[in-house]
């Protein structure tokens, strides 16, 4: 059964298993109040004890597409500080779950929607999943946070040219890079994360969080 933390995300737990699941469709498109509701549902899962290992999902068409353009555009300057907080809060509370986390990335993952899934531990994506710093096709800067994540991710030249040009990356161009570390039929991407998640079974949480925090 889901558990419902506000309009847009909910968490489901099974077999040590918890699942952060946005469900915002057509697109998982990100706004303030989806940002404070990631935040909330990984400080969630981040506390419970009956969870070993966490899947970020945006269900079964599109992982995120990035930011709420509409919302974002129409900001004003007192109000675009706050937004970009509750951003930055909500990909920081994702990194500092303390277990093992996994992004189980479908359709789209773009802008916004791909620093979220680069802050889980491993990325598992569809082979026809599609990847992209696509901010700059928008008019928009880039975080100097989110091209940081992107950089440790795939290297400061891969970084420079995805953020300067905006391209699409295809799947099998993003598990070259370092964008994913696996690659499944996209009707399974999701399987495959709980297989991955599952792993971690019997495995004593304060050694996972021990090791997590090893690498922060």
């Amino acid at each position: 059964m889901t558990e419902l933390v506000g309009e847009f995300v909910g968490i489901h737990v099974a077999d040590g298993v918890g699942t952060l699941l946005l469900s915002r469709p057509p697109r998982n498109a990100l706004t303030r109040q989806a940002y404070r509701e990631i935040a909330a549902a990984a400080e969630k899962l981040s506390g419970r004890d009956d969870v070993t290992a966490v899947i970020l999902s945006g269900g079964h068409e599109v992982f995120c597409a990035g930011d709420d353009l509409p919302e974002r555009r129409s900001l004003s300057a007192a109000e675009a500080p706050t937004a970009a907080e509750a951003a930055a809060t909500a990909v920081a509370a994702v990194a500092a779950i303390a277990k093992p986390t996994v992004a189980a990335v479908t359709g789209y993952a773009l802008g916004a929607g791909l620093t979220l899934a680069l802050a889980a531990d491993r990325r598992i994506s569809g082979d026809n999943a599609r990847f992209g710093a696509t901010e700059i096709g928008d008019g928009l800067p880039a975080s100097p946070a989110a091209t940081a994540r992107l950089t440790r991710a795939v290297g400061e030249s891969v970084a420079k040219d995805l953020v300067f040009t905006g391209r699409f990356v295809d799947a099998r161009e993003a598990l070259a890079v370092g964008l994913v570390d696996e690659l499944s039929a996209p009707d399974h991407v999701y399987d495959a994360a709980v297989r991955w998640a599952r792993g971690f079974a019997g495995t004593s949480p304060a050694a996972l969080a021990a090791a997590k925090a090893a690498f922060a």
